[in-house]
């Protein structure tokens, strides 16, 4: 029998954490729903990331997840924007508590999505909706990246299972 799975994946980000989750049925994989947690920057810190805490949670209480596959902070030019994602990651990772997880650099989520490591948010909103076969592009954006973080856990995961099996 197939193994079958449901994975949550977060792009985490302060203004947007998108979220989306996936199922899993051996090498099948559908889209059970997405959205993005939006927080306004009128709003405090705490009560941001509460949002965030808070919204995660329900997802998880209501799609019962086993792994969540999440984006990693990237350090760019701008680390202030930097610490506000590491803060809002974390208040989504203390939600997933108890579940398997992996963690995926932007470039490893473009890489097995797209092929390329270096493709543009439109191309990786494409490869979603083809992988996914939905109907429209997944948005928003942020929405698409989690869809293509919990895909990456899918892939990465089984090229783990394949390389201990080979052991």
């Amino acid at each position: 029998m197939a193994e079958q799975r449901i994975i949550l994946g977060i792009d985490p980000g302060l203004a947007h954490t998108g979220w989306g989750v996936v199922q899993q049925a051996g090498s099948q994989l559908s889209c059970m729903a997405y959205g993005c947690v939006a927080t306004p920057s009128r709003n405090s810190l705490p009560v941001r990331l509460a949002k965030i805490n808070e919204q995660i949670a329900a997802v998880i209480a209501k799609y019962a997840p086993t792994a969540v596959g999440i984006e990693s902070v990237w350090f760019g030019e701008n680390t202030s924007s930097a610490f506000a994602t590491g803060q809002a990651r974390g208040a989504a990772l203390v939600a997933c508590a108890g579940l398997e997880m992996a963690e995926f650099t932007p470039r490893q989520i473009k890489l097995a999505i797209v092929g390329t490591g270096t493709a543009e948010k439109d191309q990786v909103q494409f490869m979603v909706q083809k992988l996914l076969k939905l109907p429209a592009l997944p948005e928003p954006d942020h929405a698409a990246d989690a869809l293509a973080a919990a895909i990456c856990f899918t892939s990465q995961n089984a090229l783990s299972q394949l390389g201990a099996a080979q052991k």
